[in-house]
Order: structure tokens, then sequence, then C-alpha cells
């Protein structure tokens, strides 16, 4: 698979790796990394300058020091410094991205290409929307293949955002039009590739605006239509999962590989307890303690609650899922971040604190594949981000949604509708109704069903990832016909 270096000395090929700098894209694609580099790969992992200083804190000094064949780089994303440890502001950040980051790609390339110590770089992999890393590929003359990082359902939903503006249906009318409920349910017929019965509600929230020139509207435009500029798109899904989306969208994209669930693909395929192992990608630190907490806990007995990386909710919602989680009288973990609550930090009261303490784990972030993987562990009460979803059908544990924004709300339709493992929390939080909910998940007929679904979905996702599996021979090719093309034309 190598090329022979100035002194005969064989050259791995080696990979960039251009992920979009937020948890749940950095999480995904450095998996992906991992994969390639268990396959021989050099690999280069491209941070902004901004995240590189968040692995630093939340990880240690010497995380991003690299092991053989494994180096980070970082670039600058663009926009104002700042020390602070959260998720930067999207709309200013995905602007910055898509109109500042070519020219510095394309020097770290340069400058890649011009240090003796690593071999020259053959090819990238690119978030599927960091997407003029694209324009880097073909200017360095390297194949280029996309990750997207995100379910195959919001994908359809972002390809049709441009048919949406056409049909008249988006942007909104005006800001009442916004909150009308009836309007968000209005069925949009005609969406290829996504479910019957499929509501504006359903489609990835960036479309609730008022204004035809919109940021986030108009990224998601550009970069679902630049899709079809790489050589080929990995998709971190698999087929049993979401095959009727993913036949409609190769219909009209370069040809798509189904490569995960990726945690399940890397855990089968990385060493456990080796170096490439042990690389992380929290930004966050970690708290220790919890899976010691968990085992101390009965079998399907604990409800995990983790809102993602950017998340925000006021004081009076964290309030409603507290006493909702006080009231259901199971026991509970909750990753409860820094900046959960929008311009403030989370306080719960003393009373909430004294009447769950037997039978609460309030942490920061938490190793959060582990902690579903654990058998204790019964229900999940989620964003609905992609990276968790598929942990928690990975892990067979059934999912209590509270979407935030982008395709969460798109994944929370298909969790409820088409695969029968979960339940949706209404916009408005209310803890009687909560803690009903919970009751209902964690005992009731219904949740006895999601259970049985969720079981099934887990043995179908590691049976994509076993080897021989679909992942594996996916990314066979994805390997040989696009990442090594341009190594095997000249030998």
């Amino acid at each position: 698979m190598g090329s022979t270096g100035p002194e005969g000395v064989e050259m791995p090929p080696h990979v960039v790796c251009v992920p979009y700098p937020a948890q749940g894209h950095v999480t995904p694609m450095l998996k992906l990394a991992k994969l390639l580099h268990a396959r021989g790969f050099h690999v280069t992992m491209v941070n902004t300058e901004f995240n590189h200083r968040r692995l630093l804190q939340s990880r240690g000094p010497s995380a991003l020091d690299g092991i053989p064949r494994f180096r980070y780089a970082a670039i600058p994303d663009g926009l104002p410094p700042s020390d602070a440890n959260s998720t930067q502001d999207v709309p200013a950040l995905c602007y910055s991205t898509m109109t500042t980051c070519l020219p510095r790609l394309l020097s770290l390339l340069r400058k890649l290409n011009d240090d003796p110590g690593v071999p020259p770089v053959t090819c990238l992999i690119v978030d599927g929307v960091m997407s003029f890393a694209y324009d880097a590929a073909k200017e360095l003359g390297v194949p280029c293949a996309a990750l997207w990082t995100a379910s195959a359902c919001g994908l359809a939903g972002y390809r049709h955002y441009q048919q949406l503006v056409q049909w008249g249906l988006v942007p909104f009318r005006d800001d009442a039009q916004l909150a009308d409920d009836a309007y968000l349910d209005t069925v949009v017929r005609g969406a290829r590739g996504m479910c019957d019965g499929v509501r504006l509600r359903d489609f990835p929230t960036f479309i609730r605006t008022t204004d035809r020139g919109d940021i986030m509207l108009n990224f998601f435009i550009h970069e679902a239509e630049r899709l079809s500029l790489p050589d080929a798109i990995m998709i971190n899904t698999f087929d049993d999962l979401e095959a009727p989306t993913l036949d409609a969208l190769r219909a009209t994209l370069p040809p798509m590989y189904t490569v995960g669930p990726l945690l399940l693909h890397a855990r089968r395929a990385v060493t456990e307890g080796s170096q490439l192992d042990a690389l992380g990608s929290n930004l966050w630190e970690e708290q220790g303690g919890l899976l010691e907490w968990l085992d101390g806990q009965a079998a399907g007995s604990v409800v995990y609650v983790n809102y993602g990386s950017i998340t925000v909710m006021s004081n009076e919602q964290l309030l409603e899922f507290a006493w909702g989680l006080a009231g259901s009288g199971y026991a509970f973990m909750w990753n409860i971040r820094p900046d959960l609550v929008k311009g403030d930090t989370a306080v719960l009261p003393p009373e909430f604190l004294s009447s769950v303490k037997d039978r609460a784990m309030l942490t920061t972030w938490c190793p959060q594949e582990a902690v579903l993987a654990h058998e204790e562990v019964g229900l999940f009460l989620t964003h609905s981000g992609w990276n968790s979803t598929l942990e928690s059908i990975s892990a067979g544990v059934p999912m209590l949604s509270w979407p935030f924004f982008a395709e969460q709300q798109t994944n929370c339709r298909y969790v409820r509708t088409e695969w029968g493992v979960g339940m949706e929390i209404g916009g408005e939080v209310r803890r009687a109704e909560l803690a009903e909910m919970i009751r209902e998940a964690m005992g009731g007929d219904k949740g006895k069903e999601m259970h049985r679904r969720a079981a099934d979905w887990k043995e179908k996702a590691i049976r994509a990832t076993m080897l021989g599996g679909s992942a594996e021979t996916n990314l066979d090719i994805i390997v040989n016909e696009v990442l090594l093309r341009n190594r095997k034309s000249t030998t």
C-alpha cells in the first residue's frame, strides 16, 4: 500500500481528516481516522485552534502529542479569539468556515507536503459541511471523500431545503407562523426519501426563519448542493436502519457508502487499551467514578440524561426536568454541562438535591458510549443528536427525546415512527408529564415494546460492523477505489 520515499523507505499513504469544529462532528471523524490508521495510513487530524486549546484543557497537556503515524494539526476558524469552554456561536462559525478556511487549509496542506518528517498528503476526508476542503483537494490533485456525520434522514431533509423554498413553504411568512403548530404540521408531499407523512416540523430546524437571507438556511442549501463534488460519500449509519432514504440519496449523489455505526466499527477494529484506542475527542473533561456508581444499581433501572454539546435551556426548563426526574421514582445519571442554561450557570435547588441524594448521580461530562453500554441503563433522555441516537441504538437502549435544533427533530421523528424505539417530550416540559412518560418508558406496555425493538436494532447494528459486515466491506471499497486511487495509477 505504501510508496517509496527518497531514500528507498516505503512511505504510507497520508490522509488528512477535516471535521466540522463541534463535538458531534469531531467524535465520528476521529473514529474513522482511527480505522484508517489501523489500516496503515498516516493520519493528520485537523482541528480549529479554538478546539485544539479545548482538547488540551479537557484531556491534558500531552493529549495532542499524537502517536506514530497519527498527528494533530490546527487552523484558525476566522472568529475572534476566545478561551470559553463552550460551543461557539453556530451561525457565526458556519459562515466563517465557509468563507475563510480554504486558504488556511491549503497553507496547512502545503506545509505538510514540505515537512520531510511526514509522507506527502495523498487524500482528504472532509466533513460533509466543510465543502471548502473539496476545493483544497482539487488544487492538490488528490482524491477526496466526504464523511456525513449525521443521519441519512437528516441529509435528505437538508437536500430538500432548496425545494421547500421553491414550493413557497420557506421562509415562513412572519414570526407568528414560526410558532403556529398548524403550519408546522403541514405535510410535505413529494419529499423524496423522507418518510410518509413527514411534516415541516420534522425537517432540520434551519428552515424556521422569516429571512430568505438567513445564514443557516443558506449555509445548508450551499453545503447540501456541494455534496455532489467529492469522489465518494461515507455516512455514519447502516443500511438496515435507513435503507429507503439511502436509496433515494444514492440516486442523486456520488457513490455513497455506509460505514457505521462508527462507534461499533472502531470498537471492533481498534485494539482496546492500545495507544490508538487512547486518543480521545471529548471537549469537556470527563468525570470519574460514574461506571462504578452504575455498578451499584439494578439492571435496567437507571435513566441516563444528556442533552448533548450544544442544547441550552432556560432555568425554568432545568427545574421542570429536575422535578420530573425526581417524581419518576427512578435512579438517574444526569449530565449537566457548565453552559447548559442560557447565559447562566446551571444551579439546582438544595431541596431537589436532598430529595434525590440516594438515587442520583449528577455529572458535568461523561464517557457516554460506556454509560449507555452499561446494562444498568434502561432509558436515555436525549436531544436526539445523531451520535447519541446511534450510541443508544447500538446499546439497545430506548429513548425519550427532547430535540433542540438542526436535524434532531428529524431523528426524533424516525426514532418514534420508523424505528419504534422512542417517545417525544413536547416543547413545553411539565414535571408531572415527564415523570409519567419516564415511568411508561421504563415499565409500561409502550416501554416494553420499545425495549423489544431496541434489542432488535442493536443486533442489526452489531451485524453491520462485524468482520466481513457492510461497514468493513464499504470501507474497503472507499480505501481501495478512492483514497488509494492516485497511488495505484502510479504503480
